[in-house]
């Protein structure tokens, strides 16, 4: 009875069995870098290569090819396409809201461009808003211990 290392390959003829192609790699050789890979010989020698580095486990496998990612990418084109639509849309805002408007402050009254009051009447709104959210979050966390 002959005992085999779980992993020698079974051989039929000296033609080895192939290991299954990694996923996602494509065109690359599964075998570089495993013992016994590349042509065999009598008694399952690896014949030399032809002025190259002896193949075998010193060898290192060679770098795998990124592979693509279509999803990103149509998200990136979406993302840079709103992107410029929005930048079209505030400067055509810019624009058409440069007349001066009276603003009526607590203790005084300002003349300003009325696309500065609307600005900074959004930038405020936002405050306000991220505000509103950390003390929310800051709530939730006290309810959850």
């Amino acid at each position: 009875m002959v005992l085999r290392a779980p992993s020698q390959r079974l051989t039929l003829n000296a033609v080895t069995t192939p290991e299954p192609r990694p996923a996602g790699v494509p065109g690359t050789d599964p075998t570089v870098g495993f013992p016994g890979a590349g042509p065999s010989g009598p008694a399952g020698t690896t014949a030399p290569s032809a002025g190259g580095p002896p193949s075998g486990p010193a060898q290192t496998a060679p770098a795998q090819q990124p592979t693509r990612h279509t999803g990103r990418t149509i998200g990136r084109t979406v993302a840079l396409a709103l992107l410029v639509f929005v930048t079209i849309v505030l400067v055509l805002f810019v624009v058409f809201n440069t007349q001066t408007v009276d603003i009526s402050l607590v203790f005084t009254d300002v003349n300003a461009p009325l696309v500065l009051a609307l600005v900074i009447a959004a930038i405020l709104g936002g405050l306000v808003a991220i505000l509103f959210n950390a003390v929310m979050t800051v709530r939730g966390r006290r309810r959850n211990r």
